[in-house]
């Protein structure tokens, strides 16, 4: 009593003292002290009330920010932080929401092989998509549906339609450094990364549209594909509907590019039969499965879409290929030698068959890939609790789940000196050599589209796995094996101060890429 009596005599004064305050300073102390409140009951909470059928939860210290931006400043430093302290499976709070984090391969396969019933991207995903591409397709569809749009795709992405992609894209590259005024002259300094956004929208565009939209994108027009790329940043999970300035671009980018689209397919069935045999073309004359045939609006949706979905991994992961080199111009000349040795002093037209007799090319590829995933972070809807194996964890369904297959990427324990770029460590005898098994008989699955590998139990996952695997995998590195080759052939590059240092990462969009500016030195090669 005597305590309660001390307490209620300090309450008088404290009182008398706040009412003769000011306004704004009695509005302070309030919000202050509630702020306090909440944050001591928040602590509280997470040191009292541990849930032992959860993942451990990553401490924080305010309710609805949680580890928000700590995890967005730089994901992957977040992700092995917290795996070195909780395991491979933990939780954060992330927008005031539960999002627990599975990495390494048990993880990979956890998330990225659950089951439809269990798992799914369309509740997640549809906020920042169906601004950027459109109304019905993609994840703004049943997933059924979705996989009928991806089996349509498909007719684009065949070995035969390789072999005309990659004269194309060669074309394509040697006329943009022939043009682009940031490559006159025999020498310079150029901010490589808006360069490579455009030589992959005019390369992508040119080979899986055809040459009439092709013909329709110019430099300003490849830059709209920027607008709507940034439509992914992550506040739009909350804030895809608000009058936001990168919204309102997002917005105006759409719409330009699929009106494009629109007037295309509508002067295309006004003239009737056409003899371009392209994607669109394709789209044109199909149906789904119930009979239905493919509207209009959807296909030029599926246009845009069939862009964007190579747009942010090509676009980045070449850029990053470009100042990997900066830094090690002896891997550049490396490539130009492979080159000379397998194809011949003359550097003849690039084929489809001459790829793969360029491993180091390949290996370029999938070494960049590995240390610079595109997508740093891969999302799942909890749709019914899910145990994780070899634990007492249950994930509920108030919980999102969250990939990281870049993590076991950079894992010392499948990849020797994981931090290191080092393309020869793809050779067969590296001491380098990554540590993966695979089987002989990988299981594959059909999820609608075609028999793809369901294996999503391994440390180099850099196209996803499962039904929501990238079906342009085989194009992506098709491109970007042309892009290198031809890029090699015209230049020789190094860093602006010669140095072996490259530029950080920007993780302000779901799609990593490099900070800008990221300005390198070109010089061209001297012709023979």
């Amino acid at each position: 009593m005597g305590l309660v009596q001390d307490l209620a005599g300090l309450a008088g004064p404290l009182a008398q003292q706040f009412s003769r305050l000011g306004l704004a300073t009695q509005v302070a102390v309030g919000v202050s002290s509630f702020l306090v409140i909440v944050v001591v009951l928040n602590v509280l909470k997470q040191v009292l009330f541990k849930n032992p059928n959860e993942p451990p939860l990553v401490f924080h210290w305010f309710p609805l920010i949680g580890s928000t931006i700590t995890y967005g400043m730089d994901p992957p430093r977040f992700f092995k932080a917290n795996q070195k302290k909780h395991g491979d499976c933990f939780t954060f709070i992330l927008l005031g929401k539960k999002t627990t984090v599975f990495v390494g391969t048990h993880g990979n396969e956890f998330i990225l092989n659950g089951k439809l019933k269990d798992v799914n991207a369309e509740e997640i995903y549809t906020p920042l998509t169906t601004p950027v591409f459109g109304k019905d397709v993609v994840y703004d569809c049943p997933n059924a549906k979705l996989m009928e749009q991806k089996k349509f795709m498909k007719v684009a992405l065949t070995t035969e339609a390789f072999r005309k992609y990659v004269p194309i894209i060669a074309d394509e590259v040697t006329s943009y450094f022939k043009r682009t005024a940031d490559f006159k002259g025999p020498s310079g300094v150029v901010d490589i990364c808006p360069k490579m956004a455009q030589i992959t929208i005019f390369t992508a565009s040119h080979a899986l549209q055809g040459k009439e939209i092709r013909d329709q994108f110019d430099e300003s027009l490849a830059d709209l594909y920027h607008d709507l790329d940034m439509g992914f940043s992550p506040v739009n999970f909350m804030l895809h509907w608000a009058p936001l300035p990168w919204n309102n671009r997002r917005d105006h980018a759409q719409r330009t590019v699929a009106k494009i689209y629109m007037d295309t397919i509508k002067r295309r069935r006004a003239q009737g039969s056409s003899d371009a045999q392209d994607i669109m073309y394709h789209l044109m004359s199909a149906s789904y499965k119930n009979g239905v045939q493919v509207p209009d609006h959807e296909i030029a949706h599926m246009m845009i879409a069939l862009l964007m979905a190579g747009q942010h991994s090509s676009s980045s992961t070449s850029a990053w290929i470009m100042l990997r080199l900066a830094s090690r111009p002896d891997i550049m000349e490396e490539l130009y030698q492979e080159q000379v040795r397998v194809l011949g002093a003359d550097l003849p037209p690039l084929a489809y068959e001459d790829l793969a007799k360029l491993p180091l090319h390949q290996a370029i590829i999938k070494e960049t890939l590995r240390l610079h995933a595109p997508i740093h972070s891969i999302l799942r809807a909890v749709k019914s609790p899910m145990p994780v194996p070899g634990t007492k964890y249950v994930i509920g369904t108030d919980h999102t789940l969250l990939a990281a297959p870049g993590v076991s990427g950079s894992d010392p324990q499948y990849f020797p000196e994981p931090e290191l770029w080092e393309p020869h460590r793809w050779d067969d005898d590296s001491p380098l050599s990554p540590r993966i098994v695979r089987s002989e008989d990988e299981e594959t699955v059909d999820y609608g589209y075609g028999l793809v590998s369901k294996g999503a139990h391994s440390p180099y996952l850099p196209f996803g796995a499962g039904r929501h695997r990238c079906i342009g995998e085989q194009f992506a590195n098709v491109q970007l094996q042309t892009i290198l080759a031809m890029v090699v052939r015209e230049f020789k590059f190094r860093n602006v101060d010669f140095s072996n240092t490259v530029i950080g990462t920007d993780y302000s969009s779901l799609f990593s890429r490099p900070l800008a500016p990221a300005k390198i030195h070109w010089e061209r090669r001297e012709k023979a």
